[in-house]
C-alpha cells in the first residue's frame, strides 16, 4: 500500500514551548491503514538483519516498537524515564531541544549476543537517540541499528552525525 503518511501527521505550533513545530503522530496511529503502513515498512526494512531485541523509548516509541518486535519475532526492551523501571538500571542524561531529561534501561535487558534495533518515534536533534545508544553500548551488544517514524532532516547536529554509522532508517522525513 502506497500512501502519503505525512498527511496523517498533525503539526502543532508552539508546543511544548514557543518556537517548536511539534509533529503529532497520534493522528497517524488512529488510522488503521497508516499505522499498518508504518509497522510494515519498518518490519520489512529490518526483517533480515537478525535483530533479537527491539529497544524502544518511552512513550510513543513503545507503540510501533512493540508491533515491530512482534512482526519480526524479536524481544521488546523498554527504555523509560528516570525512576520508572523496578530493577537495577543504567541511566543516561541528555539535552532535549527544550530542556534536559534522563532515561534508564534495566542492566540485564541485553547481552553480547543481541542484535538491537533502537526505535523511537521522532529524530530531531539526536539527543535522545544518542542517550539510548550510550545505554545500549554499555550492555556490549553485537550490533545496533536505529529506526524512527519521523526524521526532522532540516535539523542538522553533530549528535545526528554520530548516529550515521548505525544505519538509521526513517519512514517520514521533514
Amino acid at each position: 500500500m502506497n500512501m502519503e503518511l505525512k498527511n496523517y501527521v498533525r503539526t502543532i505550533e508552539n508546543y511544548p514551548i514557543d518556537g517548536i513545530s511539534f509533529k503529532d503522530i497520534t493522528t497517524l496511529f488512529k488510522e488503521p491503514n497508516a499505522f499498518k503502513s508504518v509497522v510494515d515498512q519498518i518490519s520489512e526494512f529490518y526483517k533480515d538483519k537478525g535483530i533479537t531485541k527491539i529497544v524502544s523509548l518511552e512513550s510513543r516509541g513503545f507503540i510501533v516498537g512493540g508491533a515491530v518486535a512482534y512482526r519480526i519475532n524479536a524481544g521488546f526492551v523498554p527504555i523509560r524515564k528516570k525512576g520508572k523501571l523496578p530493577a537495577a538500571v543504567l541511566s543516561e542524561s541528555y539535552e532535549l531541544e527544550y530542556g534536559v531529561d534522563s532515561i534508564e534501561i534495566h542492566v540485564d535487558a541485553l547481552n553480547e549476543d543481541d542484535i538491537v534495533l533502537i526505535h523511537d518515534d521522532l529524530l530531531a536533534t539526536g539527543g535522545t537517540a544518542l542517550a539510548a545508544l550510550n545505554l545500549v553500548k554499555q550492555l556490549n551488544v553485537k550490533k545496533i541499528y536505529f529506526s524512527f517514524i519521523v526524521d526532522l532532516t532540516f535539523i542538522q547536529t553533530d549528535k545526528k552525525k554520530e548516529l550515521a554509522e548505525y544505519d538509521a532508517h526513517s519512514v517520514i522525513q521533514y
